[in-house]
């Protein structure tokens, strides 16, 4: 795959990124299991190519998520070169300490479970969780980050978070070199928009997760009525019906076009997919690269169009 730019870092990545959430086995989200040795696998698939980037984080699966990386990468010898891994920082589950001294506990639980001895990009995950006032006063979370980066442990920052205005506010700072939006720049939703252009024109790179809206987008709205795990309104699943139909009468995926919408946006770097074993790998390459004719993304332009209304977010 043609690697694109991770904004100003002078790391390049490819379109797609491995999300690693269901990787540390989270049922109560995913409805699924997933065991050690799928996982190790599933990695391993990743480190053959011809994706590049991978991310985590600090609490995904209490930590299980990075765990199972560290076993992928040390029986691969270490991260490949030209491999971009990021995680981000968590406070402890269960808590609500986001400190500067739990970010940089975090960081060192990251380091030891990845096996590695310093980190290529480091996210503030969810910092909704706490104000933008905390978050960037003397002593808390943002400069801890900053410290850890002049200091070597890390060589860029991210923010990954949901709330649009309050990512915006983290990009103005101008210390972040990347940004993570969830489930707010798809085929149903696309208020992601002012924090895509901010990032763009500050030259943070734009990473995508979630593009398949916590499943509609690839189930369709029949077995899946919800959007980001909340029920979605009758409009809103009406308006997926209909984007399923037009898909479906030119033999693409809902899940290809959901997916294309998103790595289609030259100012979005890459886009976050969670995959939990190599066969679902090998799936979203397929659907990556499935023929999509012009007149169907005018159709699903116009279908995208009302955006974030009746969604329930």
């Amino acid at each position: 795959m043609l690697r694109k730019p991770l904004g100003r870092t002078g790391l390049s990545v490819t379109p797609l990124c491995l999300g690693t959430s269901p990787l540390g086995s989270f049922p109560a989200q995913y409805g699924y299991e997933v065991g050690g040795d799928q996982a190790v696998a599933t990695i391993s698939r990743v480190l053959q190519g011809p994706i590049n980037f991978i991310d985590t984080s600090n609490n995904y699966g209490d930590g299980e998520s990075e765990r199972r990386i560290g076993k992928a990468l040390a029986a691969a010898g270490g991260l490949p070169e030209g491999f971009v891994l990021a995680t981000k920082v968590d406070p402890l589950p269960g808590s609500d300490d986001f400190s500067g001294a739990r970010v940089r506990a975090s960081v060192r639980e990251s380091l030891q479970r990845l096996g590695l001895d310093s980190l290529q990009l480091v996210y503030l995950h969810d910092p909704e969780r706490i104000t933008f006032e905390e978050a960037t006063r003397p002593g808390g979370p943002v400069q801890a980050l900053v410290e850890l980066r002049d200091e070597g442990v890390i060589q860029h920052l991210g923010v990954a978070g949901g709330p649009i205005d309050l990512e915006r506010q983290y990009v103005g700072l101008d210390v972040f070199d990347a940004v993570i939006s969830h489930n707010r720049y798809t085929l149903v939703d696309q208020s992601a928009t002012p924090l895509i252009e901010d990032a763009a024109a500050r030259g943070v790179a734009f990473v995508n997760a979630a593009p398949y809206g916590g499943g509609m987008l690839v189930r369709g709205p029949e077995k899946v009525p919800t959007y980001c795990y909340q029920p979605a309104s009758e409009t809103t699943l009406k308006r997926v019906r209909e984007m399923q139909r037009v898909c479906e009468e030119r033999d693409v995926p809902l899940a290809a076009a959901a997916l294309q919408f998103s790595m289609r946006d030259p100012r979005v770097t890459s886009t976050i997919v969670g995959m939990s074993s190599p066969e679902r790998i090998d799936q979203t390459l397929r659907l990556a690269g499935w023929p999509i004719d012009d007149d169907l993304w005018v159709t699903l332009a116009d279908l995208a169009a009302p955006g974030r209304e009746g969604v329930g977010l």
